[in-house]
């Protein structure tokens, strides 16, 4: 909701500037529209418009680069939590319990990003997760192997534990991705500049304003976008957590 409202006042902005322009036109005088003063702010206009569209280029790279980054560390941690459970089941029935909690942890990760709530998702790196995560850990630890082969094992599962929580924590940073409200008052700036420009020499007719409103849409379009990609854990645009609940169908078999 939050990058909703976002957008419409982005949309307010840009669009109530074309608004001002076009006032702006039908009270200057003559000589404030004449060719050289036209030709002088299209100039100066298109500068603007350059570096605008270079920063909006830039944003929405950065954000797809940090959503697809979130949704890869998705699958591969989804991945290495099969191996370890693989892994586990081969070492032998006294991994039972561990193998069982291993499910139990996986279930209640998958129910809080399912619920695409952030005060659910702040539960991801509370005390009582970590201490659950640290338990697990722990238990994976205080195996005994009886031989080589379950040496091998737990030294294996060991460092698929590892693996599994340094890709949720690297997920977890992803997900809390934002634009600096410094770059989006600037952005924002400009755009309103560019769109008054617009205003300023269009003509006054329906096509035109329909013209202004869905280039005002597009552009808070892009900036909804933008936020929406740098939070992949909950909003419209998340990663898909199928990966997890296919992990989730084979545990325990």
């Amino acid at each position: 909701m939050h990058h909703l409202v976002v957008a419409l006042i982005v949309f307010a902005c840009v669009f109530g500037s074309a608004l001002i322009g076009l006032y702006l036109r039908g009270v200057l005088p003559t000589e404030h529209l004449n060719e050289d003063t036209v030709g002088v702010v299209k100039l100066a206009t298109g500068l603007i418009v350059t570096m605008a569209a270079l920063v909006l280029g830039l944003l929405v790279s950065s954000a797809k680069t940090s959503f697809d980054t979130a949704s890869n560390e998705l699958v591969q941690n989804a991945a290495a939590v099969i191996q370890l459970d693989r892994i586990l089941a081969r070492y032998g029935l006294e991994t039972q319990d561990i193998r069982v909690l291993l499910k139990r942890n996986y279930t209640g990760a998958i129910q809080i990003l399912s619920s695409r709530d952030p005060s659910q998702l702040a539960r991801l790196n509370n005390a009582e997760t970590i201490n659950r995560s640290e338990d697990f850990e722990r238990k994976v630890e205080e195996l005994v192997p009886r031989d080589d082969a379950q040496r091998a094992l737990k030294a294996r599962a060991l460092q698929l534990v590892d693996q599994v929580y340094a890709a949720r924590w690297l997920t977890l940073l992803q997900a809390k991705g934002s634009m600096p409200i410094s770059l989006l008052i600037i952005l924002v700036a400009w755009l309103s500049i560019i769109f008054s420009t617009f205003g300023l020499f269009a003509p006054r007719n329906g096509t035109t304003m329909v013209a202004l409103v869905l280039c005002a849409l597009s552009t808070s379009g892009a900036i909804f976008l933008i936020q929406e990609m740098n939070t992949p854990l909950d909003g419209v645009a998340r990663v898909s957590i199928a990966p997890m609940r296919d992990t989730l169908d084979r545990l325990g078999q």
